[in-house]
């Protein structure tokens, strides 16, 4: 139905006919105030370069505490030391620290922390429950020495 032919029913008096497809254009939408500015800090923080650079690096913090948290093995360590001392970091003077990236996007920094140590505890019990504790030195299998005749030289020259 066209504009037009709803407007062409309006009656005198400029009330509607019965059509609800405008008379619910006009119909104000009831919403919280905390709605709305959900809404528009959600949408204008995502467009921010400088907030989808502190979401990256809260991101790539994460993922390197939870690539390097299970075996931190020697050339791992440094990544899993960087990414639990900037996690656990408290300082609010550096503008991209844990604090306040998490201040920037509207996250509980505390919380996070509780979080990643509870995955990586509940991650180092399911691991020490699958994989029995193995001795590092391991026996090898076999004769440990083994007893050779030297060669006679004077019977080979012949």
């Amino acid at each position: 139905m066209r504009i037009r032919d709803i407007v062409a029913e309006r009656h005198s008096d400029g009330v509607m006919a019965g059509h609800p497809l405008l008379a619910n254009l006009f119909v104000p939408e009831v919403f919280l105030p905390e709605q709305y500015f959900d809404s528009v800090r959600a949408e204008s923080t995502t467009n921010i370069p400088e907030v989808r650079l502190m979401m990256a690096v809260l991101e790539e913090a994460i993922a390197s505490y939870q690539r390097y948290a299970i075996e931190p093995v020697r050339r791992n360590l440094k990544g899993f030391r960087d990414a639990r001392q900037w996690i656990d970091s408290t300082d609010t003077t550096w503008p991209y620290s844990f604090e306040n990236v998490c201040a920037m996007l509207h996250l509980e920094p505390e919380v996070l922390r509780c979080g990643l140590r509870a995955w990586r505890e509940a991650r180092l019990q399911a691991l020490a429950a699958t994989h029995p504790y193995q001795n590092p030195f391991r026996r090898v299998a076999g004769d440990r020495h083994a007893i050779v005749r030297k060669r006679d030289r004077r019977r080979h020259q012949n």
